[in-house]
């Protein structure tokens, strides 16, 4: 008696086939939308780092201005206290308070310009993480692709499975590097 083979009727096997061609498809194109979307963090990233290093060099140049205003400021300080002459003691005094008010005005503009630099160091940490999430996005779901490909090959049902548990993994992480619901992963 000839033995029969464990394999089930074509029907099913062309099914399944059709199954696995579409679950691959459907992760090669998470895959796709998952690198883009990396790829456009990771860009985000570098011009919101350049962007934060012009306001720390935009900071630093207010502070060397306020400095320099200081100096000057306390050079008339002295010129007003051994200053005789009344005219040019009134004098002193006037670029003195000149000198008060612009020092101000640049501790203000420092104030405003640090924290347009911590925002956008906020902001360049949110698309750090994003990155990070696609990046861990593709990497499941090309496995997942990898998986399911080896298993319409071999016919093996499992390899297919084991791929959608990837493949579930990938999308998990796709949909979290657009809404960073799961920031504990991160």
């Amino acid at each position: 008696m000839k033995k029969t083979e464990k394999s089930s009727s074509p029907i099913i096997q062309d099914r399944w086939v059709r199954w696995v061609a579409l679950t691959t498809t459907v992760l090669a194109v998470c895959a796709a939308v998952s690198s883009m979307k990396g790829s456009s963090n990771s860009t985000k990233v570098q011009i919101w780092t350049t962007k934060e290093s012009n306001q720390w060099q935009f900071y630093q140049s207010k502070s060397i201005k306020k400095y320099l205003m200081q100096l000057q400021q306390d050079d008339f300080k002295v010129q007003y206290m051994t200053e005789g002459n009344s005219v040019k003691k009134e004098y002193y005094g006037s670029r003195m308070k000149y000198y008060d008010e612009k020092i101000k005005q640049y501790e203000e503009e420092e104030k405003g310009i640090m924290g347009e630099a911590k925002k956008l160091n906020a902001d360049q940490d949110i698309f750090k993480k994003r990155n990070g999430q696609f990046s861990d996005a593709v990497m499941f779901l090309q496995v997942a692709i990898m998986l399911s490909s080896i298993a319409a090959l071999l016919k093996k049902n499992i390899l297919w499975y084991v791929g959608l548990v990837f493949g579930a993994a990938g999308i998990f992480f796709m949909v979290n590097g657009f809404t960073l619901t799961f920031s504990f992963l991160i």
